[in-house]
């Protein structure tokens, strides 16, 4: 099965992705982690990324087509695959589907995440994420044992510079008026799943997997 997973920033795409990828057992493509490994590792393409997400923007359609389809070619995604974070905007669902087409496949559902502005806020600017290892925690939701410090290593937590609320706000803005046209383009392609993101992780997954047609284990 060929998946995307959509949603605004803090909607809970990532740990919905994995737990999905876990269930249906195919690999996840995180974009945001694709790039933040990038990042790390000071590449040409870190360089460029870090620019447009230290100001809340939204990567350049050109250099995340170029990331998504290296990955799709790859053995692991011959059996399906979910993508999370990508596409957002509407030249990203097209140049996606050119990709799908030339490999002999196709996006057989859009799962849209929905969350109110006010409780994205709170997630967001809560998350803190380690120094050494990339974990991630939540101040109010899913805190470390020890404050400030990491559970599996001891590294140092912080709040990345697009989890500030005023780069939030930007980010919401951002999708608001450049991602959410991609719903209506797979409204229109009868792609598109909506689902309620506010609740527990389970309820959450339970009622994707209700939607997808997927028999819960």
């Amino acid at each position: 099965m060929n998946l995307i997973v959509m949603g605004p920033p803090g909607a809970g795409k990532g740990t919905q992705s994995r737990w999905l990828g876990e269930r249906l057992d195919v690999p996840v493509i995180s974009t945001g982690e694709m790039l933040r490994d990038e990042i790390k590792r000071k590449t040409a393409l870190g360089t460029q990324a870090k620019r447009h997400m230290d100001k809340g923007e939204l990567i350049p359609d050109a250099l995340m087509i170029r990331v998504i389809e290296e990955r799709l070619k790859r053995q692991d995604c011959k059996r399906g695959f979910i993508l999370d974070g990508f596409p957002r905007t509407v030249a990203q669902a097209e140049a996606l589907h050119r990709m799908r087409a030339s490999l002999g496949g196709t996006i057989e559902r859009a799962v849209s995440l929905s969350v109110p502005n006010e409780e994205l806020l709170k997630r967001l600017s809560g998350r803190r994420t380690c120094r050494e290892c990339g974990a991630m925690y939540h101040i109010i939701f899913d805190p470390p044992t020890n404050e400030g410090l990491c559970n599996k290593c001891n590294g140092e937590l912080y709040q990345r510079d697009d989890d500030h609320e005023d780069i939030i706000s930007s980010r919401l803005e951002i999708y608001d008026a450049q991602t959410a046209p991609v719903l209506e383009y797979y409204r229109k392609h009868r792609q598109l799943v909506e689902v309620d993101g506010v609740g527990g992780r389970d309820d959450v997954l339970d009622r994707i997997l209700a939607a997808l047609g997927v028999a819960k284990s």
